[in-house]
């Protein structure tokens, strides 16, 4: 059963202090109100608030002052401020400085409502694991209806020994949840060994993969157990599987047929008992259509497709993986870091993050190495998110990013003329045509006005 969070209200409106007390109780909060800054400060020194929603206008210490306090004492706890319309501009300018929101007076209950559970979402502390969930799926960091959903479905599919495709962006975490399949699945015992088939060198993957025997080839001096066999009785994950050359495919389709695997320049196969996981960002049906991949591989492969939602669309999970990240980080560069502003949280929960987790570990690495003080500020991570990531591209989508942009130049020259567009590339006009329909241009948007193009 989970606890109630705890809120300090702050007002010296006796009326509004008890109806606001009300509220918030039958929304199942835990309440404390007192009527004035001195008090507030008081109580958070006795028991701690995890959010605090104070009137500006009041006697003594206003409002604005309350917050200054509680910044230089307690720099992690969100503030929520009440303003009249006199007092806007400050409760603007208080954004600026910390104040996690505000709001006008007459408000909306449910604007309230709505604002205290974003604060307390994004402040919350990482929720230990279940003893359930302690083993199998402890690496990944969610507590996202999405993400929920998705593991629900990887626990009933790690029981089976289907082979499954897991689809997701770059970055999105498709490896942990091969490994956490793995260890949910009978063959968790046993290894599991992870293969990028987009990183190895075409001449090098088949050995990599299959092993090879002593002079197979020029370096060959010694047999080398291929990844296959090195995964006996576990589970072998092929990240990138839509990067891997057409030969390979035939050779692999033949060991998922066989269940047996040849070492390169081996007279004879070996037995292999391995559960497949494979993973891609490409859209492997589109590659299909331009026979770049296998269809009889693909339904091999596809048995069960799992897809993983990008880190914009598990928004909920922003703050925890931030703090877990940080916990980690901050331990590795050996400083005293507790957590994040208010406002830092709240602009690493609405950032873009088209780089998905992977992006926000290395924003989060960025902030732990620079950090002088216990709480990252927001200008710290600001900096840190308008360095600009740079995507490292492997062979074939940096080749298909040239090929794109090599296509549009030629139609802009040529002003759509598909005829002197293939001549300048010496292609004969079907198989520039090919190039076109693959990468989705239309020659006609290119004749007249180029701004259309664009």
């Amino acid at each position: 059963m989970s606890v109630a969070a705890h809120v300090l209200l702050v007002d010296d409106d006796a009326d509004l202090l008890r109806l606001l007390s009300m509220r918030l109780a039958a929304a199942g909060y835990r309440v404390t109100a007192v009527e004035s800054a001195e008090a507030a400060l008081a109580q958070i020194a006795i028991d701690p608030p995890q959010l605090v929603l104070s009137d500006v206008q009041l006697p003594g210490k206003d409002g604005m002052s309350l917050f200054e306090a509680i910044r230089a004492r307690h720099a992690a706890l969100p503030v929520i401020l009440l303003t009249a319309h006199g007092t806007i501009p400050d409760a603007v300018a208080a954004t600026s400085r910390g104040v996690y929101t505000y709001l006008t007076k007459p408000f909306d209950g449910k604007a309230l409502l709505d604002q205290i559970a974003q604060a307390l979402a994004l402040s919350a502390p990482p929720q230990p694991a279940s003893s359930a969930d302690a083993g199998w799926r402890a690496a990944i960091v969610s507590r996202s209806n999405r993400m929920a959903e998705l593991l629900a479905e990887a626990q009933l599919v790690a029981a089976s020994d289907a082979s499954v495709l897991i689809r997701g962006e770059s970055g999105s975490g498709k490896e942990l949840l091969a490994q956490a399949i793995h260890r949910a699945s009978p063959r968790a015992l046993r290894p599991f060994v992870a293969v990028n088939c987009g990183a190895i060198p075409e001449n090098l993957l088949e050995s990599e993969l299959f092993g090879h025997v002593k002079g197979a080839f020029t370096g060959a001096i010694a047999n080398h157990r291929g990844l296959f066999q090195a995964a006996q009785g576990g589970t072998l994950f092929l990240d990138e599987i839509g990067d891997m050359p057409g030969a390979l495919q035939v050779k692999l389709l033949r060991v998922l047929q066989e269940r047996r695997v040849r070492p390169v320049g081996a007279s004879a196969s070996l037995p292999v008992d391995v559960r497949i996981v494979s993973a891609t960002h490409r859209d492997l049906e589109a590659a299909l259509a331009e026979g770049q991949f296998r269809e009889d591989l693909y339904y091999r492969l596809n048995v069960v497709s799992l897809q993983l939602p990008t880190l914009a669309e598990r928004r909920e999970d922003i703050p925890l993986l931030a703090q877990h990240f940080l916990a980690k980080l901050a331990a590795k560069y050996g400083k005293n870091i507790n957590g994040y502003a208010p406002e830092a949280l709240k602009a690493l929960a609405s950032a873009a993050w088209p780089g998905n987790v992977r992006q926000l570990h290395n924003v989060v690495e960025q902030v732990s190495a620079l950090a002088t003080a216990p709480i990252i500020p927001l200008a710290l991570v600001q900096r840190a998110l308008r360095v600009p990531a740079l995507p490292v591209l492997n062979y074939t989508e940096a080749r298909q990013r040239f090929e794109h942009e090599y296509l549009v130049g030629l139609l802009k020259m040529t002003d759509g003329n598909v005829a002197d567009a293939a001549r300048l590339a010496d292609r004969n006009r079907t198989e520039f045509y090919r190039l076109l329909q693959k990468h989705g241009l239309t020659p006609g948007l290119f004749r007249g006005d180029p701004s259309v193009a664009e």
